[in-house]
């Protein structure tokens, strides 16, 4: 068992990746936890070990307790982009596939969401266009998923001077 553990995300942009030591490919599910054992693509063993979940972003490095920093990637996964014939039609497909509560990437062009045979046969029966693809999948983050990260966001300041 390793004796090295990452408790501190350094968030993509904020560092360089050039100082990474290392660095460790992971699709959308192994990017999202609080505690697992990882092996990263140089070998490196580590313990993730954050205080809460947590969905790792590409770019994002991972601080390890000796100091070193394993960079974060995110794999190409099968995924499927959804088009509409225009933004209405796009925005009424991004509406049924948020009611289904479903990881989703967001661009004004298309909507990225993990290729589910179910879900591609309801789009295009909306009136979708889908196309199969290969490619990383950074969704968007849930509305509450500032509320549990340790770096500071203006909206959370802004509350806070607020209620004083």
């Amino acid at each position: 068992m390793t004796d090295l553990f990452a408790r501190e995300i350094l968030h993509a942009g904020s560092w360089s990746v050039t100082c990474a030591m290392d660095r460790i490919t992971l699709d959308y599910e192994a990017r999202h936890r609080r505690r697992f054992r990882y092996i990263a693509d140089g070998g490196t063993d580590f313990v993730l070990d954050l205080a809460q979940t947590t969905l790792l972003q590409d770019g994002d490095g991972l601080r390890l307790d000796d100091g070193r920093i394993v960079a974060v990637f995110a794999a190409a996964e099968e995924l499927v982009a959804v088009r509409g014939s225009d933004t209405a039609a796009l925005l009424r497909l991004a509406w049924h596939i948020g009611n289904r509560h479903l990881p989703a990437q967001l661009s004004a062009e298309r909507i990225l969401i993990r290729n589910d045979a179910v879900i591609v046969a309801m789009l295009r029966g909306l009136g979708a266009s889908v196309d199969e693809i290969v490619a990383p999948f950074t969704p968007e983050r849930g509305a509450y998923a500032h509320a549990h990260e340790t770096h500071a966001h203006p909206f959370v300041f802004a509350a806070r001077e607020h209620e004083l």
